[in-house]
């Protein structure tokens, strides 16, 4: 795929006042600090698109972005950052469920992991409800080039082999690195094979 625009539309805290086109949305969600606006901005090839910034939990809002007048990148609140006070963490848990559980035009969505790290309980306790709710997600691997490929490949099996003790069959899978470049094509590939079946 390749895009010719990337353009932010809107900003909210209640998926009703989302876009209403209809559009296919894809949501971006995962653990603050995990590389959610590097990777964005990697794969809309627009550096100053989605905030990067050195402090986590920075996104509080659902943003979207228009991908060549065709479909939605999502820019989800991070979950799970704990500095935040439980009031700030009960509303931007609401913000996420009611985007993720009523959002009707989200057609996917992508859950970032850093590659770096062993399975995380926060990690794996999201994906477990995803499942019993029945949302299709996909999984990121992010900082995919922090360490070397031994490593990257035993962290993600880790994962692999956690999921797989109650799940029959895994998500697809991406190992990415906004640093280099990698795995963009793979990730725009699978929107675009989406796409074409709506």
């Amino acid at each position: 795929m390749i895009i010719k625009s990337a353009e932010f539309v809107i900003s909210n805290t209640d998926y009703k006042s989302c876009p209403a086109d209809g559009k296919p949305e894809y949501a971006f969600i995962g653990r603050s600090n995990v590389g959610k606006s590097s990777l964005i901005n990697m794969l809309t090839n627009r550096k100053g698109l989605a905030m990067t910034s050195s402090t986590p939990g920075k996104t509080m809002l659902i943003n979207h972005f228009l991908i060549n007048d065709e479909w939605y990148l999502v820019d989800l609140p991070g979950y799970g950052y704990a500095r935040r006070g439980k009031d700030n963490r009960d509303k931007l848990r609401i913000i996420i469920e009611d985007y993720i559980m009523e959002r009707t035009a989200m057609t996917s969505l992508f859950v970032l992991v850093d590659s770096r790290h062993k399975p995380q309980k926060i990690d794996l306790e999201f994906m477990e409800w995803l499942g019993e709710e029945g949302i299709p997600f996909s999984i990121i691997f992010t900082k995919g080039d922090k360490q070397g490929t031994g490593k990257l490949r035993m962290n993600v099996n880790a994962y692999k082999t956690e999921l797989l003790k109650s799940w029959e069959e895994l998500p697809p899978i991406f190992v990415t690195s906004a640093e280099v470049g990698m795995g963009r094509d793979e990730v725009l590939g699978y929107i675009e094979g989406i796409n074409k079946t709506i």
